[in-house]
């Protein structure tokens, strides 16, 4: 039976989103600052992390580096966002760390995922890794990640609008937050970014002293291969967005090589035609169903992959049909502009709630984008939607999106892939 975790990280759930580096700075100092036992190197935007931290984790891999990985958020198991070495952290390793800094995150009163990040920290230094991926997971500046204290390559994956709530407004105020990762000394990889981020990466860059190097997208072959110093090779995650993901992840690496570690062009190519990232544009079958899953879950990832999808159908198992999407969207995101950004006039969607999170209904999206109320379906779960949306597809591949919660509660039982 798959490890929950719950009777260790639920009764921190109160404390919900708090942004802050003091309780887990102070938590980490009584846990004997685990956090200075390995270095790191930090990725920190709105879309693309993921696949940043695993093109770099992978490369470090294939370099013989053992090399750990923080992410979030899972999809299946709290065990995903840890990796030591090229495995997710087994989960009895886990619990132990988790109930090893239980005592002290509750005097600290830390937030669940500042209590996870003070039990990788501890399973990265007692695990001896030279160097760990980290992936910021709120923002930046006051994000738990950013109390390692020396991260000295950074990368920056595309900024959006996402998390308004806690970080801002606007483009300008949301860039303020990620561009606070920066520290003194540091080098920092971007590819091209709106010019409200650009404007501030570049203020907040030259006002702590880091170097900010602006990264072209890598050249893509027809097949989704990336060209690396002159050559095409594969690369293990889909979709033109890693052009520019594969970009930042090449100068972090690049820019590792230059500070002494080990990274040949060799292990970069290797790297990344072995990076996987569940839960984005990965085909699967559900009870026979062909399914494509993807988490884009704010407008700015929606509008990529509707364009991903419309301009290479075939590599992701489409037709060139009316889509048929299956969403669960959390309520505190945007979810007119989501479903404004993904629907063509001729899609359906059924709309799902998200298990275990307050989700938009069918009719408060109707409501909020009456343009679209004619596309607009609900169904009481996800399985009820795969039944109801399978009959008028004809064959074709339905779309699930909308939240990487509700992907993750489909790969917890489906039952292949392809």
């Amino acid at each position: 039976m798959l490890d929950s975790f719950t009777d260790l990280i639920e009764p921190f759930s109160h404390r919900g989103v708090d942004l802050g580096l003091g309780r887990l700075q102070g938590a980490l100092a009584e846990l004997g600052h685990p956090e200075r036992r390995f270095a790191a190197v930090q990725v920190a935007g709105t879309n693309g992390k993921g696949s940043i931290c695993t093109l770099v984790h992978r490369s470090l891999l294939a370099a013989g580096i053992r090399a750990g990985l923080y992410t979030s958020p899972h999809l299946v198991s709290w065990t995903e966002r840890i990796r030591l070495g090229p495995d997710p952290i087994p989960a009895t390793v886990l619990r132990r760390h988790l109930r090893s800094a239980r005592e002290v995150a509750e005097r600290h009163q830390l937030t669940p995922f500042e209590l996870v990040t003070a039990a990788a920290f501890l399973a990265f230094a007692e695990a001896q890794l030279p160097l760990v991926v980290l992936e910021v997971g709120l923002g930046g500046r006051l994000d738990a990640t950013s109390c390692h204290p020396d991260r000295g390559v950074i990368g920056f994956a595309t900024v959006g609008l996402d998390h308004r709530e806690c970080l801002g407004p606007d483009l300008a105020s949301i860039a303020a937050e990620k561009a606070g990762v920066l520290q003194p000394g540091a080098v920092a990889v971007s590819a091209p970014q709106a010019a409200a981020v650009t404007a501030v990466l570049e203020r907040q860059a030259e006002a702590m002293g880091a170097q900010l190097c602006w990264r072209p997208p890598l050249a893509q072959a027809a097949d989704g291969s990336l060209e690396i110093q002159g050559e095409f090779c594969a690369c293990g995650l889909a979709g033109s967005v890693q052009a520019a993901n594969g970009a930042v992840a090449l100068g972090m690496l690049e820019a590792l090589a230059e500070r002494g570690w080990p990274v040949g062009v060799a292990a970069i190519r290797q790297g990344f035609a072995q990076a996987r990232w569940p839960g984005r544009l990965q085909q699967l079958h559900w009870c026979g169903v062909p399914l494509l899953l993807d988490g884009a879950h704010n407008p700015p990832a929606a509008a990529a992959l509707r364009a991903e999808l419309d301009r290479h159908p075939a590599r992701h198992g489409l037709g060139k049909g009316p889509r048929h999407w299956l969403l669960g969207i959390l309520a505190n995101k945007q979810g007119a502009e989501l479903v404004t950004q993904l629907l063509a006039p001729t899609d359906l969607a059924w709309i799902v709630p998200v298990p275990g999170h307050a989700s938009w209904s069918r009719d408060a999206l109707a409501a909020a984008a009456p343009q679209l109320a004619q596309q607009l379906e609900a169904a009481e779960d996800l399985e009820q939607a795969i039944q109801l949306a399978q009959h008028g597809a004809g064959g074709e591949r339905l779309i699930v999106a909308g939240s990487l919660y509700l992907i993750g509660d489909l790969l917890a039982g489906a039952d292949g892939s392809s």
